[in-house]
């Protein structure tokens, strides 16, 4: 009886443990992504933490819905070159992914350039191939020089005026705009891990 006991005892204090550090996941996560941040995980077709390889502007080359034959276009689009060094949705890690992102929409977000690490939150492509990041520079989270741990200055960046409207899936998210000094600003640099802010984007994809 007393083992039985015991043995409730344990299995309860554990979930009490797991559903603490959930609980703890989630309010790090608002705090670092910002009170959408179950949308924008659950509006991202890849998530990751990725180095990145290369930016270049060019025309892109896209495929139509209805064929498998390429038709060259005339958008102009921005190719990006990421590696993969943490896989939290639609992505493998290891791998090495090229996107291409509408230009319009790459000048009016955090620069990124090579040897950077990021955690990106990425739109499903669309029917021409092209990809952005949910809610702008929102889906941009700058990580520190070792990629594990979110950079003290990741959200202290705010986009330049645009001047063109954006496209509906990109505006569909607002980008959070946090100055240094307000009260949602990050904890200090190497408190907040990739790792935690996997565990809670999981749980709210319901992975």
């Amino acid at each position: 009886m007393r083992a039985s006991r015991r043995g409730l005892a344990v299995a309860l204090a554990f979930l009490s443990s797991l559903v603490a550090g959930q609980q703890s996941d989630q309010l790090i996560a608002e705090r670092v992504l910002g009170p959408q941040w179950k949308q924008l995980s659950r509006r991202a077709g890849m998530i990751f933490a990725g180095t990145v390889l290369t930016a270049a502007a060019q025309t892109v080359t896209s495929q139509t819905a209805a064929t498998d034959r390429l038709v060259p276009e005339t958008t102009p689009a921005v190719q990006l070159s990421f590696h993969v060094d943490e896989a939290i949705a639609g992505v493998e890690r290891g791998q090495v992914l090229t996107i291409h992102e509408w230009a319009g929409a790459w000048s009016r977000q955090r620069p990124m350039s090579k040897g950077q690490h990021f955690l990106i939150f990425l739109y499903p492509p669309s029917r021409l191939g092209l990809t952005s990041p949910v809610g702008g520079s929102l889906g941009q989270v700058a990580l520190d020089a070792s990629g594990q741990n979110v950079s003290n200055h990741a959200q202290n960046w705010d986009a330049p005026a645009p001047d063109a409207p954006k496209p509906a899936s990109v505006a569909s998210i607002a980008p959070r705009k946090e100055s240094r000094s307000q009260p949602g600003a990050l904890p200090e640099a190497g408190s907040v891990s990739v790792v935690q802010l996997a565990r809670a984007i999981r749980a709210a994809r319901g992975e």
